[in-house]
């Protein structure tokens, strides 16, 4: 059987309550999925088996986990961006996004001339010489198939947050 498509996929009350309930985060606990089904009055399975049935019908993107670097000591970030050999960029990509200092992985199209880069990677640090550093071993993983490299620092630090839904209105 085809999972349902986004556009076949109808969200009942408990989909909603369910997104509202995670749209800030899941709950800090051993068994996040526990706590929402106590919070919303279902069983932990069902919880697991909606957010299923969310993410395959493409509802949801993804469930992950969003370390916050600053609070851990790493106070310099800088998006490392390059330009690789289109033959060995998945396979060099796969490698690199297992790099414990290593975030936000990903390829990218080249948009040339202005932009020829292709990959992408956050490197974390405590410092920008620390960044500056992995951005060496990251090179020397690269080896021949890097033609260019570029490293943009961030400068300030950005609230990132999904879309929200908004709380069901209540009649009074």
């Amino acid at each position: 059987m085809n999972a349902p498509r986004e556009s076949d996929f109808l969200p009942d009350e408990l989909d909603l309550a369910l997104v509202r309930a995670t749209q800030g985060g899941l709950p800090l606990t051993a068994r996040p999925y526990l706590a929402l089904a106590e919070r919303l009055r279902v069983s932990e399975a069902k919880v697991i088996a909606r957010l299923r049935a969310l993410l395959d019908a493409g509802v949801v993107r993804r469930i992950g986990a969003v370390p916050n670097h600053y609070a851990i000591g790493y106070a310099a970030n800088g998006m490392s961006v390059w330009d690789v050999d289109d033959a060995t960029v998945d396979a060099l990509g796969e490698r690199l996004a297992t790099l414990d200092f290593v975030t936000h992985c990903y390829r990218r199209p080249r948009r040339p001339p202005q932009w020829t880069y292709n990959l992408f990677a956050m490197l974390h640090g405590i410092d920008r010489e620390e960044v500056l550093a992995r951005r060496d071993e990251v090179r020397a993983l690269l080896g021949d198939a890097c033609r260019a490299h570029d490293i943009l620092f961030s400068t300030r630090l950005l609230k990132k947050t999904g879309v929200r839904l908004p709380e069901p209105q209540t009649q009074d």
